[in-house]
C-alpha cells in the first residue's frame, strides 16, 4: 500500500478503530464485573480476550494516528516503531495474564464454584453480539488497509472466546456440569496465549531487523541481478521499520554500459512490481577496474 493510500484511508480507518475500541472496552468492564458476580472464571477469562483485543484496536489506533506524523531530525523514519514497542509490552502482559487465567483455572479444577449459568449465558450472548458488531464496523472499510484487517482479526479471535463461555454456560444449564466453566475459561486463556506468543514473535522480528515475512532474500537477489545493468550485487539488507513500511537497500555493481541512475531506477521498479516493497534504495557502483596487460602496464609508465 502506497503513502498516498495510508494517508487516504486514515481518517476513516482511525474512526471504525476508534467506535470498535470504545465498543470493546465498555463491554469488557460489563464482563468482568458480570463473570465476578456470578462466580464464572470463563467469562473473567473472556474478559481478559476482550482486554487483548482492545489493546490490539488501541495499537492499531495509534499507529495509524503516528503514521500522519512527519518525520523529525532526530526520528528520520517518523514514529513507526512506537507501535512494535508498545505490542511488545502488551504481548508480554498478555501471555502473563493468560498464564494466571490458566493457572487460577487448574486450582479451581478440585472445588469448582457454583455457577449462576442464567446470568452468564446472558452476558455471554451479548459479548458475541458485540464482537459481531465491532467486526462489522472494521470490515466496512477500506480492505487494504493493513491495521483494521489486524484489528479484525483479534475481534474475530474474541468471538470465539464468547461461543466457549456460551457452551459453558449451555453445560452447566442442561448438564449441572460446574466443570465447564473451567474448560470454557482454559480454551480462551490458549487463545489468548496463541495470540501473545504470535504478537511478540512478530515485534521482536521486526526490532531484530530480520527479513519482512513474505521478503525471500534469494528471490530478491535473483530480481536485482537479472535487471539489465547489473553484473553483481553487495550489501543487500531487507527489514521491517513497521507494519506497511517495508525497506530495501542494495550497492549494484554496473556493467559499464547503462547509465547508473537509470539502473538505479529500474531496480527499485522491479523490486517493487516483484517483490512489493516500494521503499528502495540502490546504490550503483562502477565496473570493477580488469587486471592491465604487462605491455599495457609499461606504456603507462613510460608515459608517466
Amino acid at each position: 500500500m502506497s503513502a498516498r493510500q495510508q494517508n487516504d484511508a486514515g481518517p476513516s480507518a482511525a474512526r471504525r478503530l476508534l467506535a470498535a475500541l470504545v465498543l470493546t472496552l465498555a463491554f469488557m468492564v460489563v464482563e468482568a464485573v458480570s463473570g465476578w458476580l456470578v462466580h464464572s472464571l470463563a467469562l473473567v477469562s473472556d474478559a481478559g480476550h476482550m482486554l487483548a483485543d482492545s489493546g490490539a484496536l488501541a495499537l492499531a489506533l495509534f499507529a495509524q494516528l503516528l503514521a500522519a506524523r512527519p518525520r523529525t531530525v532526530a526520528r528520520t523514519y517518523g514514529f513507526h516503531r512506537a507501535e512494535t514497542l508498545a505490542a511488545l509490552a502488551n504481548g508480554v502482559a498478555l501471555g502473563a495474564t493468560a498464564l494466571g487465567v490458566i493457572v487460577e483455572a487448574v486450582r479451581r479444577w478440585g472445588a469448582p464454584s457454583d455457577i449462576e449459568a442464567a446470568p452468564m449465558l446472558v452476558v455471554a450472548v451479548t459479548g458475541l453480539v458485540v464482537n459481531l458488531v465491532a467486526a462489522w464496523i472494521l470490515a466496512r472499510g477500506e480492505k487494504h488497509n493493513v491495521n483494521t484487517r489486524a484489528a479484525l482479526a483479534h475481534v474475530a479471535s474474541d468471538a470465539l472466546g464468547s461461543v466457549a463461555a456460551i457452551v459453558a454456560a449451555l453445560f452447566v444449564l442442561l448438564f449441572d456440569w460446574h466443570r465447564a466453566d473451567i474448560v470454557a475459561s482454559i480454551v480462551i486463556a490458549l487463545l489468548i496465549l496463541a495470540a501473545a506468543f504470535q504478537l511478540v514473535t512478530q515485534t521482536v522480528s521486526v526490532l531484530m531487523e530480520s527479513a519482512p515475512p513474505g521478503v525471500d532474500l534469494e528471490a530478491l537477489e535473483k530480481t536485482i541481478l537479472e535487471t539489465p545493468g547489473v553484473t553483481a550485487l553487495h550489501d543487500l539488507h531487507a527489514w521491517r521499520i513497521g507494519e506497511g513500511f517495508d525497506v530495501v537497500t542494495v550497492h549494484v555493481v554496473l556493467d559499464g554500459v547503462a547509465h547508473g541512475t537509470d539502473v538505479a531506477r529500474q531496480v527499485g521498479t522491479r523490486v517493487h512490481e516483484i517483490h512489493g516493497v516500494e521503499h528502495v534504495t540502490v546504490q550503483p557502483e562502477a565496473p570493477r577496474p580488469k587486471s592491465l596487460h604487462p605491455a599495457e602496464l609499461l606504456v603507462r609508465s613510460s608515459r608517466g
